[in-house]
């Protein structure tokens, strides 16, 4: 849960700005959305690559109630005082392997996932050391096949776990699970796995179980699936401004607006004649006499080396394209002829406000998801907040809470 911050009166390299008001604005639209469940703001992978604890506080202040992470250690981060996190939110976790810290999670109050027997014995023991019952949630696999209880084995697990729990060793606080599909509107997969979610709710609540949550819905089905809301909202991605999926719509279809703006300063701009070869292997040769700029981002910053010749960037109000092979640290843009200057800004994707290209459209460009394209954005670019406690001024229109 790594959090960096631009140096003091340094200029950058490059930067990831992530404007707060905009995450702040994009919980409240969600929470419309749903307005009779909770919202869990997902903040796994360092807040999809924005920040953990500055996403999270922002999120905590603009509604949501619970946080989400997937590593225990990305929970334990959230928990610890310099996170800022108020105590009262709660905190789940749901990656969990053999050895984990569980006395830790449950020390912290964070509520941690079983999904087999296995868990709930580490679980058990952990309790015991602590002193104190854990916080648990079942999870239940309806048809994604990745974490979760399988139908077969689901009674099995909601019986151990009643059991621990007349023992005094946890409480069973939540029932879940995850969609496979829900970014595919009418996916006959969809139906399929709420009906078999509610099938394993009724079973548990029928043998004792009295959750304070039942939880399905992610983005997609936050955004698209009302019957899917139950107590609790789940969303990821949307909170940073990103639709889920082309299929179902665009950010502003649904009223959101993209939290990170990558941008870099040039660090070189040359004349070049025609005929040059540009970066490795000459995949890209100059078309005639021309001006070449060189952005100081490659693979190792997470540009995406299959972007190489396609992906898109703004300079000086002009839409260029990667020339030739990304490299580890640095890619080169054909400036047609312009010569802007060394230290001239180009923007390789944000809101899309002045023009400046999508994460959506590097997505395309790299053959993958927007999810990925913003977290993997590394940890050598500094992640520059905007707009922190910024709560009397703010929306979904670039021109307020600037904060800048």
């Amino acid at each position: 849960m790594k959090e960096t911050v631009a140096p003091s009166g340094a200029e950058l390299r490059a930067r990831a700005e992530i404007d707060l008001a905009a995450l702040r604005a994009n919980v409240r639209t969600l929470r419309e959305r749903a307005p009779g469940a909770a919202l869990m703001a997902v903040v796994k992978a360092d807040a999809y690559g924005h920040g953990a604890a500055a996403c999270a506080r922002a999120a905590v202040e603009a509604g949501a109630t619970w946080l989400g992470t997937a590593t225990p250690q990305e929970a334990l981060a959230l928990r610890a005082p310099e996170s800022g996190v108020p105590d009262d939110v709660r905190v789940m976790c749901w990656l969990w392997t053999p050895g984990g810290p569980w006395r830790e999670a449950i020390e912290a109050g964070v509520d941690v996932s079983l999904s087999g027997t296995w868990a709930l014995d580490e679980v058990i023991r952990a309790a015991r050391l602590a002193g104190r019952p854990a916080r648990v949630q079942l999870k239940a696999d309806t048809g994604l096949g990745r974490g979760g209880c399988q139908p077969a084995d689901w009674a099995g697990l909601v019986a151990g776990a009643l059991r621990a729990e007349a023992e005094g060793l946890l409480r069973i606080t939540g029932l879940w699970s995850h969609f496979a599909c829900a970014d595919e509107p009418g996916h006959p997969s969809i139906a399929a796995q709420l009906s078999r979610f509610r099938e394993m709710v009724a079973y548990a609540e029928g043998q004792g179980v009295d959750p304070e949550v039942r939880h399905i819905a992610n983005s997609p089905a936050t955004l698209t699936l009302p019957e899917s809301h139950f107590d609790l909202v789940r969303p990821g991605i949307a909170l940073y401004g990103v639709s889920p999926s082309p299929e179902i719509g665009t950010s502003a279809d649904f009223g959101l607006r993209p939290v990170m703006t990558l941008s870099a300063s040039l660090a070189l701009v040359k004349h070049v004649p025609g005929g040059h070869g540009v970066s490795y292997g000459h995949h890209y040769v100059t078309p005639g006499a021309t001006t070449l700029g060189l952005v100081p981002l490659g693979y190792a910053d997470g540009i995406p080396r299959h972007a190489s010749a396609a992906g898109p960037v703004l300079v000086e109000g002009k839409w260029r394209t990667v020339a030739g092979r990304v490299a580890m640290d640095q890619f080169v843009v054909d400036l047609g002829g312009d010569d802007p200057g060394p230290g001239a800004e180009a923007v390789l994707f944000g809101p899309g406000d002045r023009g400046e290209p999508t994460a959506e459209d590097w997505a395309q460009a790299a053959g993958t998801i927007a999810y990925e394209i913003v977290t993997r954005i590394g940890h050598r670019v500094p992640r520059v907040h905007v707009n922190e406690g910024n709560e009397g001024n703010e929306g979904n229109d670039p021109e307020e809470g600037s904060g800048r």
